[in-house]
């Protein structure tokens, strides 16, 4: 179907959409459409929507940079989405998420007082802020493989800074990966190396066995990336079948989209930590609605939450994130950033 055919193109769209919308693929499915910027509301500079963004979402510290307490998540600029067994669906996406696309969630981000892209997509970031003259941040991962010389993981780390990060943080599946086959104190190492940069330098996982381990030994990170959903929809794996690391040798019961398999024992843990915390895969890879997730990741502690937005869903998430923390301001774990 050519350009030349906006009704056409909307059609399939809409269409496309409402199927994985109604399967919960779609990670804020249940959000209302933001307008898409016109052609000459693209080409204006970014920086012209700055004071309105400030007053939008609350932002949090990390080292020097203020973030908004919601982040963009990486997957959907990335290239990728946690779609269960449905395979159509990372193609369906990569058809609809064109560069331009892209370029435009980005500009609807910021406008709606997102400031800091997560994870993946630091090309794009890039590429919006010189041609928009835009301000969004970056908080890019390092990846650790067990095969790298100590040379190839500062070159790693120089790379992840050098692409306009803020702060950096381990990559979960490297942080899990290690710990589960004895390794961990590549970990340790990995986050000494990052420091050198002056940045703040975080440790995800899905695991809760490594923000344990690391306040244990002393890992001197600034911050935890964890995975915090409930476990109240269908498709959750089933208490008897959870087993530690089943995101990475899979099992019996697990659908791609349970990723925090004690959500008690996390809010518990978190209170202890004295680390500004970044909740990610809150919404269970679309399983759970924001109005559902983005309440319960603040009210459980969360100091900022990472989310997969489509563009039509920005402006809903946002509105959806303000009112989640304004409500939250008093909370049984304090604020840390």
């Amino acid at each position: 179907m050519s350009n030349a055919d906006p009704v056409g193109r909307r059609e399939f769209l809409n269409q496309s959409l409402a199927v994985a919308g109604a399967a919960g693929l779609l990670p804020g499915a249940a959000a209302a459409a933001a307008p898409r910027p016109d052609a000459d509301d693209a080409k204006k500079p970014r920086a012209a929507a700055a004071p309105e963004a400030a007053a939008t979402i609350p932002r949090g510290s990390l080292g020097r940079a203020k973030v908004s307490r919601l982040l963009l998540g990486g997957n959907l600029i990335g290239g990728y989405m946690h779609c269960r067994d449905l395979k159509y669906v990372n193609s369906l996406f990569r058809a609809y998420a064109t560069d331009e696309k892209i370029i435009e969630t980005l500009a609807l981000a910021e406008r709606h007082g997102i400031n800091t892209v997560f994870e993946t997509g630091g090309d794009f970031v890039e590429r919006y802020n010189r041609r928009y003259n835009g301000r969004m941040q970056f908080i890019p991962h390092i990846e650790i493989k067990t095969s790298w010389t100590r040379r190839e993981q500062e070159d790693h780390i120089k790379q992840q800074v050098d692409a306009g990060a803020v702060a950096l943080y381990v990559w979960g599946v490297s942080s899990d990966s290690l710990l589960r086959d004895g390794q961990f104190d590549l970990l340790a190492r990995a986050v000494e190396m990052a420091k050198k940069h002056d940045l703040p330098v975080g440790v995800g996982c899905h695991s809760l066995l490594v923000p344990k381990e690391c306040e244990k030994h002393g890992v001197p990170c600034d911050f935890y990336v964890k995975t915090f959903h409930g476990d109240d929809y269908p498709s959750a794996t089933p208490k008897e079948l959870r087993k530690e690391f089943i995101w990475l040798d899979g099992g019996k019961g697990w659908y791609d989209n349970m990723w925090c398999i004690n959500p008690e024992e996390t809010v518990a843990f978190m209170q202890s930590v004295a680390k500004p915390w970044i909740a990610f895969k809150i919404l269970a890879a679309g399983a759970i609605p924001p109005a559902q997730a983005f309440p319960h990741a603040f009210r459980n502690g969360a100091d900022f939450i990472a989310v997969g937005m489509f563009d039509f869903q920005v402006k809903a998430d946002a509105e959806l994130a303000e009112r989640a923390i304004r409500h939250n301001q008093k909370r049984a774990r304090p604020w840390r950033a």
